[in-house]
């Protein structure tokens, strides 16, 4: 990623560990400010529309930055995820709940949608070629199904810090307590996070595009499973290099 990893033959592990550390750093102080400046002028109203919700509330929870979230949603229920503070990318995953060996499935989804961006009426497939979601609403318009989840691993090969909080070690959690592991996690989509591709191909993550409040929305066309990734990432720029808390509201339509 040009102008954050630090690279070349003769750049050593420790002068690319203090690269990113002071770049994050400072990327944090002027996303923090620029967060700050967007909530007083969006937020509030963003927020209020958000918060409309025109069913029945099963469960409504906030997710601090770089925690996790797992839960099963009835055929028909509906998942709000809510950016509270703009630009936090959001790792997604979805099983049918009767069978997780069926999730989903990015390369299934891509074709199907015939899109590698995430938008409203953006249906999520699974190995199989079953429709697990829908995306009901969404107030974005370019959520990203290419870039994956961070990982400690990758974040050493290309940071030079080991041990750093990453999503694939949430969503080995949040798995963990549905009787799965790592080999149950496929490559997921991430809210919120923008992926572009240029013409020749050439990709990175970049600045995400959402502000304070907005928000997607799922709707379960069969029983699924969900599991989410609050990304914790501080050394490159898909949560504005400073993670901030999501709210979560499971709903259901009026009975």
């Amino acid at each position: 990623m040009a102008g954050i990893l630090l690279e070349g033959e003769n750049v050593t592990i420790e002068q690319r560990a203090a690269h990113a550390r002071a770049l994050s750093a400072e990327k944090a102080e002027v996303s923090r400010r620029r967060a700050s400046e967007l909530r007083a002028r969006v937020g509030k109203h963003k927020l209020e529309q958000a918060l409309r919700i025109p069913g029945d509330v099963i469960a409504d929870e906030e997710i601090a930055a770089g925690g996790y979230y797992t839960a099963t949603l009835g055929s028909s229920e509906h998942l709000r995820i809510i950016d509270l503070e703009g630009q936090q990318a959001v790792d997604f995953l979805c099983y049918d709940a009767s069978d997780y060996e069926n999730r989903y499935n990015a390369a299934n989804t891509i074709k199907m949608n015939r899109s590698i961006y995430v938008g409203k009426g953006f249906k999520l497939y699974s190995d199989r070629a079953d429709v697990l979601m829908t995306v009901s609403e969404d107030t974005v318009g370019s959520h990203d199904t290419i870039g994956g989840c961070c990982s400690s691993e990758t974040n050493y090969l290309r940071y030079g810090i080991e041990n750093t909080p990453s999503c694939r070690n949430n969503f080995i959690a949040a798995l963990a307590e549905h009787g799965m592991g790592s080999r149950d996690i496929p490559a997921n989509l991430n809210f919120f996070m923008y992926v572009p591709v240029g013409p020749d191909g050439a990709t990175e993550i970049v600045e995400g595009r959402s502000e304070p409040g907005d928000f997607v929305e799922l709707v379960a066309e069969r029983d699924v499973l969900i599991a989410i990734s609050n990304c914790p990432q501080v050394f490159n720029p898909c949560n504005g290099w400073n993670p901030t808390p999501i709210r979560v509201i499971h709903w259901r339509n009026h009975s």
